[in-house]
């Protein structure tokens, strides 16, 4: 076996790792929401993450190039920030697996993004490959929770748009850093979003709500993982993987991501019929094609 066999397959274990950590983060937010509304679990997840980034902000000090400053806001804008939010207000309304399901248009706006404006080659295949998802991800949101007869969940959107960033994100990373340690980006982009976002925690009731809600300190143990494993972790592993392989390889984490999500909607007794699955099925297809060249 040669170096770079062993090199391709600790990338594909990387990116197994990578879906799992990310495939909870779903059922995560939806426990973290039983308390806390989407204002506040989203300045909980940058806070807490930003915190937790700190040491190695003044660790890697020297290392850093301040210059960048706008690109790492960007970046954690991007990657992070406005997604917090977003999924934080979709799952008022969308269940945890349907949010695990539309995340994974993730692939499909990385292709985009990165032919519009960073002029990544385009074929009829990968056009064909664009359609399908977005087909799949149209039944997905006229499904919703549980079937057609309970309306469009307009929420759904809120994920899509989300998608749209995380596109972004993964490819300015590959196209701004490829030579910044993996640390550096993720420590930097969390840490100029997290003094704002702990700052706008505190404007809220969030002090109220862990002094009464008997729910607040399960809900705030939940969002903690989330923000330490599935925010922390994973995005210093997503910028090592894209740095070493590519922006679009990188968002196929969103292949197994749904399998997670999946079975932890299922677990919690949430609603899954086969439409859900044949959406999902649409855009796994797009994904595939998307990646031939």
């Amino acid at each position: 076996m040669n170096l770079k066999s062993k090199v391709q397959q600790s990338h594909w274990g990387i990116l197994i790792f990578l879906s799992v950590l990310w495939g909870c983060s779903f059922i995560l937010i939806k426990k973290a929401l039983i308390a806390f509304d989407p204002i506040q679990l989203g300045c909980l997840r940058l806070g807490i993450s930003s915190l937790a980034f700190a040491p190695m902000v003044w660790w890697h000090r020297r290392d850093i190039e301040w210059k960048m400053l706008p690109l790492f806001i960007a970046v954690g804008l991007s990657g992070s920030g406005l997604p917090a939010f977003l999924f934080a207000y979709a799952q008022t309304e969308v269940s945890s697996s349907l949010a695990g399901l539309l995340n994974s248009l993730t692939p499909i706006w990385t292709l985009i993004i990165g032919i519009l404006l960073f002029r990544l080659n385009f074929s009829n295949l990968k056009l064909i490959g664009v359609v399908t998802g977005f087909v799949g991800a149209g039944m997905l949101i006229l499904m919703g929770n549980g079937g057609i007869s309970n309306g469009i969940q307009w929420q759904s959107l809120l994920i899509v748009a989300a998608t749209v960033c995380y596109g972004s994100s993964v490819n300015m990373v590959q196209a701004f850093f490829g030579h910044t340690k993996p640390m550096i980006i993720s420590s930097m982009s969390f840490f100029v979003l997290g003094i704002p976002a702990l700052i706008w925690l505190f404007t809220t009731d969030f002090l109220q709500v862990m002094a009464h809600d008997p729910q607040a300190k399960w809900s705030l143990g939940a969002v903690t993982i989330l923000a330490l494993f599935g925010t922390v972790l994973a995005s210093m592993i997503f910028y090592y993987l894209v740095q070493k392989t590519s922006a679009v390889f990188g968002s196929t984490v969103t292949y197994l991501m749904p399998v997670v999500a999946l079975a932890w909607g299922i677990f919690d007794g949430e609603t899954i019929t086969i439409l859900h699955i044949a959406g999902l099925c649409l855009i796994l297809v797009g994904v595939y094609f998307t990646k031939k060249s």
